[in-house]
């Protein structure tokens, strides 16, 4: 079992931090589901700033992905679907291999907050890749 003092914790933050160029707590949660062997559930906090724009990217190729907005709008599109704005208390997933065309913090003035919450396989350490 990893927790938050564990591996996956630099990972996490530098997989975060350069994919929305933003501020990402170390993990909330990090646990191993105890009745599915071999997968985890991994929950980060993230903050984009004002106007901020994220870059293009994969999650892990396991990864099931639930966001919830706990602050702000931000503007989410996965390839082959239409963008949409998520608003404080709205939220969204994204299924396992999906292409993370868009991200951007809808707002000039203030920060989005959200919640990204992994269903992955244990060993998968590297969240996010950024595309190339």
């Amino acid at each position: 079992m990893t927790n938050w003092k564990g591996m996956r914790v630099p990972f996490v933050m530098i997989a975060s931090a350069i994919t929305f160029s933003a501020k990402a707590a170390p993990p909330q949660f990090d646990h191993a589901i105890s009745n599915i062997p071999g997968k985890s559930l991994v929950a980060v906090e993230v903050t984009m700033a004002p106007g901020q724009r994220g870059m293009p990217h994969h999650h892990a190729k396991s990864a099931f992905i639930y966001v919830y907005v706990l602050s702000g709008a931000i503007r989410s599109q996965v390839e082959g679907e239409p963008a949409h704005d998520y608003h404080a208390g709205e939220s969204w997933y994204e299924d396992p291999g999906a292409h993370h065309i868009l991200s951007e913090n809808l707002s000039k003035t203030e920060p989005v907050k959200f919640l990204a919450v992994f269903v992955l396989d244990s060993n998968d350490k590297t969240l996010t890749v950024q595309d190339k």
